[in-house]
């Protein structure tokens, strides 16, 4: 298999750090990551439009020349084909709880993240749009204050006490934040505090560049 990847885009980063955990953790997911360079246009070339006709990041490309272009279409496919360590929750319950925070940090999170990046410096050379920057600035306070309290007091990771979809993704957001000069709000200081920490992993480490 080969992963078609961009290091920063958010949305490759959350699948490779969703790797990078499954690898440490003792799954054996055998694929090639292979760089599609957004800053000259790759993306928009015709071998990457047959891979993906939205001409996005990531893309799965498997053993039968088939492709899967959502992040967490990808995700979840890798999770059913390699269940250890569980990512994803271990029984009903914790698999609906661990979706149910991805959602918040990805939709509440990076989306805002995303748009603010490309509304105000965008790296695609987008045009700005102020009124956009300004909507999601407002916007991105109420998931971060969600996600904060649900860290209190000292919880280690996003959903519970080992990392899942949910610290990948955040945590993917917060590189973009960083990358185009999105502050968050230091007085959520459980979000800090767990930055801080995560990032401070051999995994993180590994993947981040910022």
């Amino acid at each position: 298999m080969n992963l078609y990847v961009f290091p920063v885009a958010p949305n490759p980063t959350k699948v490779r750090l969703y790797l990078a955990e499954k690898a440490a953790g003792g799954a054996k997911i055998q694929l090639a990551e292979v760089m599609v360079d957004l800053r000259e246009g790759e993306q928009k070339r015709p071998e990457h439009l047959s891979r993906n006709p939205f001409g996005k990041l990531p893309v799965l490309e498997l053993d039968d020349g088939t492709h899967l272009i959502e992040s967490l279409a990808i995700i979840e496919y890798l999770e059913e084909c390699h269940p250890d360590p569980p990512m994803i929750g271990s029984d009903a319950m914790d698999r609906a709880r661990v979706r149910e925070v991805e959602r918040i940090a990805e939709l509440g999170v990076l989306f805002p993240v995303a748009h603010i990046v490309h509304a105000t410096n965008s790296p695609l050379g987008l045009a700005p749009i102020p009124e956009m920057a300004a909507y999601f600035r407002g916007v991105l306070p109420r998931a971060l204050g969600v996600l904060d309290r649900l860290l209190a007091p000292g919880r280690p990771f996003v959903a519970g006490d080992r990392p899942t979809i949910a610290d990948c993704t955040l945590q993917a957001a917060f590189q973009f934040a960083r990358f185009g000069k999105v502050e968050i709000d230091p007085s959520f200081e459980n979000l800090a505090r767990w930055d801080r920490d995560y990032r401070a992993r051999p995994v993180a480490k590994a993947v981040l560049s910022l």
